[in-house]
């Protein structure tokens, strides 16, 4: 026989693991600490094996508890997803959807359709983690993940979320008359070029141009380094150099001469960026409701959209 109570503590040792300690799941979870390591202690009493190493600086599973866990994941997985389905069934879409963003998917249109679907489902609590590096968004419990459409594992299922658009190197005027415009690409090597840490590897980002038909990563040099395109716009817009930046993000500000293009002839064309999620979380109502007002918003005329695809 299973025991019921011990049952009860399972989500609080899967949040554990997740948020890396007490403190945080109790946060998460809106519990106190002490009642999230109750529950710990009570599990780890029933199997009669501590499931983490505690220290005063960390908490991790233990081998038992690494491979407990391993288990435990995909049947509260299947749990959460069989009691979405049943509710979705009955006309409501309840639950929490988690999803994990660079934060120039928010400004490229997620935004709108987290707004769109919340309303349509008020039942539907929505958590957004902004991060800017290529996390696992299954080992990390989100639902769902949004990429550049080429950086997507093929055992995924993408959405698009944003038509293919192109990038374009940007500065202000200012910036311009004081240092000069750059002619050619090896001209960025004499300018302050505003560049990206990616946060994953470390390694600072090549930009990806055009140069006589033939694509060149350059190592621009730059007295400052950003780890999202949203912080390289600002810095562009406060005159501190070129930045190498998506163009829907400023069409506006070159539109209203707050920013300039910057041989524009070398820009190049990205696929897009791409809601994915894993395959077999795919009939899950409160997914399913974000992913059906993706499409509702792409079959809307949209006169703005580069490239006018979806």
């Amino acid at each position: 026989m299973i025991d019921r109570d011990l049952l009860a503590h399972l989500p609080i040792v899967r949040a554990v693991a997740r948020h890396g300690g007490f403190a945080a799941a109790a946060a998460h979870l809106g519990l106190g600490t002490s009642a999230v390591s109750h529950a710990v202690r009570r599990v780890e009493l029933g199997l009669g094996q501590p499931l983490f190493a505690r220290t005063t600086r960390s908490v991790a599973p233990t081998e038992a508890g690494a491979a407990f866990l391993a288990a435990l994941e995909p049947a509260l997985d299947a749990i959460e997803s069989a009691c979405d389905t049943v509710r979705g069934g009955a006309g409501r879409v309840t639950g929490t959807l988690r999803l994990n963003v660079p934060r120039i998917a928010l400004a490229m249109g997620l935004t709108e359709a987290i707004v769109r679907t919340s309303r349509a489902h008020p039942d539907l609590v929505v958590e957004v983690t902004t991060d800017e590096g290529l996390v696992d968004i299954v080992a990390g419990g989100w639902d769902a993940g949004v990429r550049l459409g080429g950086m997507i594992a093929e055992d995924m299922i993408a959405v698009r979320l944003t038509p293919p658009c192109r990038t374009a190197l940007v500065a202000a005027a200012a910036y311009l008359a004081a240092r000069g415009t750059p002619d050619t690409i090896a001209d960025l090597m004499r300018h302050d070029c505003i560049g990206y840490r990616r946060i994953t590897t470390g390694g600072t980002y090549a930009w990806e141009l055009v140069e006589r038909g033939v694509d060149v990563a350059v190592q621009v040099p730059g007295r400052l380094r950003v780890t999202d395109s949203l912080q390289a716009r600002d810095l562009a817009l406060a005159g501190c150099g070129i930045a190498y930046l998506y163009e829907p993000l400023v069409r506006a500000d070159l539109a209203a001469g707050r920013l300039v293009a910057v041989l524009p002839e070398t820009s190049i064309e990205e696929p897009g960026l791409f809601l994915y999620f894993p395959r077999h979380a795919a009939g899950a109502p409160k997914l399913r409701a974000l992913v059906d007002t993706l499409r509702r918003l792409h079959s809307e005329p949209r006169d703005t959209a580069p490239g006018g695809g979806t």
